[in-house]
């Protein structure tokens, strides 16, 4: 070998044997000792192999790399560890973006997805891919249902009546999110405009009824139309709200006034309970006296039907003995004597005889006797009577 072989390191020649790697030179002092026997690199070699790590360091970090020791400039095998480096650097990068891009929606979800931070497209269920940093992904859990409650802090349930009564009202709203984008765009503060918009709605509601049919009947009409008020007042704010339910807990007079209250409203049900008791009476007493009044009229009515027909008989039949008198006045008048008498002596106890039968007799042959047995009958009758 010649004497100015460099070897892998780069380095000049020395005294050294042929069979073994050469160190690098040091300086210009040539070849460097050799450890004992002549067999492989001694501690030198070791710090060498720190610099080349060290310059290796720099490469991969961005830096410049150049040769140390008596190699030249750079080494045999930078460029090639350079380019590797850099491939694996591009691959961690590539893994990086994939990480920051991906993403998943529930199915109870929704993703909007923004380009450079306006509205883009609205993602359903399952894995999606936004290309980041350029795009950018809000998820928001679309179907499920958020409440806000209403009433229980301080003197926000209180509110006033078409006849200027206080009620204390707790209730609470049951809403999701209808429209992610524009949830996302058109509300700031969503929670706190669903608040403000329910109880206004509510006390508006309030407003137009009585404080006695709030408490009684008309709870459930109540949170309908306060539920459809406050449903129409986040549609033109365009909020993508949707309104699930109102539920209405609690509707009673403020706590300072209701045992007052209270005994308000049992009066009033003991005055209307004497009201229905009156109202029964007068209809029984009013419904028998208008069927008496009935039957009294079709009395006289029967009354006055049957004297008309009498006397219309009456008339008949006098004319009718009126024709016949015409006809054959003695024989009429002698069958109206004997009628008259017939009727007169029908329901007499007595015997009558003529006192002349024709004979000449004039009744003598006939003896009278005492009933004792009928007089007695009679005076018996009489007694009881």
């Amino acid at each position: 070998m010649a004497g100015n072989n460099g070897g892998p390191w780069g380095g000049g020649g020395g005294n050294s044997d042929d069979d073994g790697p050469r160190r690098p030179n040091r300086g210009n002092n040539g070849g460097g000792p050799r450890g004992p026997g002549g067999e492989g690199p001694q501690i030198p070699e070791i710090d060498e192999l720190v610099k080349k790590g060290q310059e290796r360091l720099r490469v991969l970090m961005g830096g410049k790399g150049g040769g140390t020791g008596g190699g030249g400039a750079g080494g045999g095998g930078g460029p090639a560890f350079t380019r590797g480096t850099v491939g694996l650097g591009l691959l961690g990068a590539a893994a990086a973006w994939f990480f920051a891009s991906f993403y998943t929606v529930q199915p109870e979800e929704q993703g909007v997805e923004l380009f450079l931070g306006s509205y883009y497209r609205t993602t359903d269920d399952g894995p999606h891919l936004a290309y980041w940093p350029f795009v950018t992904v809000e998820v928001l859990p679309t179907t499920r249902e958020q409440t806000e409650d209403i009433g229980s802090r301080v003197d926000s349930g209180l509110m006033l009546t078409t006849d200027e009564n206080i009620i204390d009202i707790d209730f609470q709203v049951v809403w999701n999110i209808s429209d992610p984008a524009k949830y996302l765009f058109n509300l700031a503060e969503a929670r706190e405009t669903i608040r403000a918009v329910s109880e206004s709605a509510m006390r508006e509601v309030i407003a137009r009824n009585q404080l006695a049919p709030i408490l009684n009947r008309d709870r459930g009409i109540i949170a309908d139309e306060a539920e459809q008020l406050i449903q129409a007042t986040l549609d033109a704010y365009d909020s993508g709200v949707n309104i699930v339910r109102l539920n209405l807990d609690k509707a009673d007079p403020p706590r300072e006034v209701i045992d007052s209250f209270r005994e308000v409203q049992a009066a009033e049900q003991e005055r209307d309970r004497l009201e229905r008791q009156a109202d029964a009476y007068a209809n029984r007493v009013t419904a028998g006296a208008r069927g008496e009044a009935a039957s009294q009229l079709e009395q006289a009515e029967a009354y006055r039907a049957q004297q008309v027909n009498e006397a219309q008989g009456e008339a008949a039949r006098f004319t009718s003995v009126l024709e016949e008198y015409a006809k054959a006045p003695e024989v009429t008048r002698k069958r109206l004597y004997l009628e008259t008498m017939e009727r007169v002596f029908g329901d007499v106890d007595k015997i009558i005889l003529e006192s002349d039968l024709g004979g000449g007799t004039g009744g003598q042959g006939v003896v009278p006797y005492l009933p004792l047995n009928e007089l007695r009958r009679g005076s018996a009758a009489g007694g009881t009577n």
